[in-house]
């Protein structure tokens, strides 16, 4: 297990606020991670969810913008925010520094192609490397684990989540990359990251939360909020899309448009607590 250091801590309703660096041994570059801890009695374990965040964003972003260290202390959640994307001087970034691809976009997969395979393992970073070190930090509960996220963070948070249905407990994510297929951000970074293309390549369905709903017969507990106001809405999320495979299979998926609300932290602030309680039900 890799050793970390803590840059900051600041306390919050009662609990800590950190963040932490450390090398990462499936990424292969230092890693910064965000860890919001509630107020906890000794020897007391407490069940976490895991944030992840979206195109440009980093572990900062969610604790800062999202007010949501108030109802985590509240359901006495632990909160655990990593990067998007390795990164360093040394990690290969989009030849255009695009904000779409490289660093600050690692989609959370396992990328197969060169020369992202050697640091862009963000599916595996989240899944087993960055538990394992957070267990070592926190009083966390391993056997209560739940996933949220937002665009980018929404598509991760819905795949890992329906691939691993015995780490995790439940789903939320806010305006999701619901089939990355099918948008131009998910077709760019699936086809630099993995190669070939949607018709061609298994691997892509794999990422694809549209793709492996379409093979689900039942499914942990999902909430998905939408903006209907959402600037990205229909070339680059493809809601509609889920709920169209989610009825087809009978999947109780919860879909909901939020009438108005726009694609930024003001739309997560707003509904942050309806997904903390959300999670709270199935961590308790």
């Amino acid at each position: 297990m890799s050793s970390f250091e803590k840059l900051a801590a600041s306390k919050s309703f009662g609990g800590s606020q950190n963040r932490y660096s450390h090398l990462s041994e499936i990424l292969n570059c230092e890693m910064n991670f965000s860890i919001y801890i509630p107020p906890t009695r000794k020897g007391e374990k407490l069940p976490a969810l895991y944030w992840l965040s979206g195109l440009t964003c980093n572990d900062e972003n969610f604790i800062t913008k999202a007010g949501a260290q108030k109802y985590a202390a509240k359901n006495k959640i632990i909160l655990v925010c990593p990067d998007t994307s390795p990164r360093g001087e040394s990690v290969p970034d989009d030849e255009q520094s695009a904000y779409d691809f490289g660093h600050g976009a690692g989609f959370y997969v396992n990328a197969t192609k060169l020369p992202w395979k050697t640091n862009y393992q963000m599916y595996d970073y989240v899944l087993e490397e960055l538990p394992r070190l957070i267990e070592s930090i926190c009083p966390i509960d391993s056997s209560r684990i739940s996933i949220s996220g937002h665009s980018m963070g929404g598509h991760g948070a819905l795949v890992l989540g329906l691939r691993n249905p015995s780490v995790y407990s439940s789903i939320s994510a806010f305006s999701p990359i619901c089939a990355p297929s099918q948008c131009p951000w998910g077709q760019k970074a699936l086809s630099l990251y993995l190669g070939g293309d949607p018709r061609s390549s298994g691997d892509w369905s794999r990422y694809d939360a549209s793709e492996l709903m379409k093979d689900i017969k039942t499914c942990l507990p999902v909430l998905i909020d939408q903006g209907s106001s959402d600037q990205f809405l229909s070339e680059q999320l493809n809601t509609e899309t889920l709920i169209k495979i989610c009825k087809n299979n009978n999947l109780p998926v919860n879909i909901r448009y939020q009438e108005g609300y726009d694609h930024s932290y003001f739309f997560i602030s707003s509904f942050i607590e309806e997904h903390i309680n959300f999670h709270s039900k199935f961590l308790s």
